[in-house]
């Protein structure tokens, strides 16, 4: 045993150098883990209410007759092939 300055240990500073770089490991994955789970939750939640709902064929030619891409003529002659 020796003194180190700090108290009784072995090998000086060499056991402290350890302790420190384990200590910044653990934190580090810490770190880590929390930050990739935190990732896989808001992930995991944004891809179940981004996921656009499927829209009939239907929907889609009312949608174009609203916005007036298409007529009432066009709309109703395709509107009544989908029914077919």
């Amino acid at each position: 045993m020796m003194w180190n300055g700090h108290g009784w240990g072995m090998g000086g500073d060499f056991g402290m150098g350890f302790g420190m770089i384990f200590s910044v490991l653990f934190w580090m994955l810490v770190i880590l883990g929390i930050v990739i789970l935190v990732r896989w939750l808001t992930t995991g939640r944004s891809q179940q209410s981004s996921a656009p709902a499927r829209e009939s064929p239907l929907d889609v030619l009312k949608n174009r007759y609203a916005r007036g891409e298409i007529g009432k003529e066009e709309f109703e002659e395709k509107k009544r092939d989908l029914e077919q």
